[in-house]
């Protein structure tokens, strides 16, 4: 599933297109009615956390924000979000931003809950699309996906794109792998949001030092919003914390050098897509850590919760149990 720093990357692809009329649209979606979407204007798009929101109104009106929030997170012209996307290009040694905060994604609405996006648009706020996407999911502007590899019966199938939108000015945007559902609103809560100025660390850091595994803790998106499991490997290798460690056993400066890693890499790997480069892994999916030491793989999570893959190198990333610590464990405030 994309993390935070690829959907942030979506909504730069979208941002573009913001002001611009739909004029035709198509893709195999059964969530929503593509039709409701023809000759309606993309006003505004958002990102919280894992989550890619599009805000769709009647031509000549890009003032109908549905809520406050919307108001003071979204960007209603192209010059802001310009504007946002050049405070996320690399700058130079020394003046790196602090990392972003991505917010707790909205509960899925039961399609059918609201009206078709036709009905009385003219007298209506903005309507909502949240994009939730898949383990491969993703967004192509002005070009479709080809087939890299062959299927199993040997044809060389392009992908089905889900949505597609065609604007009048020519370019379109391609939609894949992804769950389409209308909302309210994106309702965003910047201080869980790992891609915001305002993300919380102090909040963050009082999560961490639970007695919970770290590795369950990092994907928590009440906390965490828009970190997932390869942001997870990557700062737990490069903090040498063990993923099952107690975040309890740790120390004040343990925690604090996992969350850095987490933010620091996270801000890096959003760097390199929009440079389109590769960001160097250290451990996640290898077989040996840097070091040249055998790397280990397990499935880890919450006894009620989904189990995720985990890397780790076990001489660079030693676990901390309770009689290795020889005091009590830390006491979140």
């Amino acid at each position: 599933m994309p993390e935070g720093p690829s959907v942030k990357r979506f909504q730069l692809l979208c941002t573009p297109f913001v002001g611009k009329a739909v004029n035709k649209v198509g893709g195999s979606t059964r969530q929503v009615d593509p039709g409701d979407l023809k000759m309606l204007t993309l006003w505004d798009a958002q990102v919280h956390g894992k989550n890619l929101f599009l805000a769709f109104g009647a031509p000549g009106d890009n003032s109908k924000s549905t809520s406050p929030e919307a108001s003071e997170h979204g960007s209603t012209s192209q010059g802001k979000m310009a504007s946002e996307r050049s405070s996320f290009l690399p700058r130079q040694e020394g003046n790196e931003s602090d990392g972003c905060d991505p917010q707790r994604c909205l509960q899925e609405e039961h399609e059918g809950d609201l009206p078709s996006l036709m009905d009385d648009v003219a007298g209506r706020p903005w309507e909502w699309l949240r994009f939730h996407f898949g383990l491969y999911g993703s967004i192509r502007a002005s070009e479709f996906a080809r087939a890299k590899n062959a299927n199993k019966r040997g044809d060389w199938k392009d992908p089905i794109p889900r949505l597609v939108l065609y604007f009048d000015d020519g370019g379109f945007l391609v939609f894949y792998n992804c769950r389409i559902h209308r909302c309210s609103s994106p309702t965003a809560e910047p201080a869980t949001d790992i891609l915001s100025p305002e993300f919380d660390r102090e909040r963050a850091l009082d999560a961490l030092c639970k007695a919970t595994p770290v590795c369950h803790t990092l994907l928590d998106q009440s906390y965490f919003s828009g970190l997932g499991n390869r942001i997870k490997n990557e700062a737990l290798y490069l903090a040498k914390i063990h993923p099952l460690s107690l975040g309890s056993l740790l120390t004040p400066s343990d925690l604090r050098s996992l969350l850095d890693h987490a933010l620091q890499f996270s801000l890096e790997w959003l760097h390199s897509k929009l440079r389109g480069q590769r960001l160097r892994l250290q451990i996640y999916m290898k077989e040996k850590c840097p070091e040249g030491h055998e790397a280990k793989k397990g499935a880890f999570g919450p006894l009620d919760g989904l189990k995720r893959l985990t890397w780790w190198c076990p001489q660079c990333q030693p676990q901390v149990l309770p009689e290795d610590t020889g005091m009590p464990p830390v006491q979140c405030s």
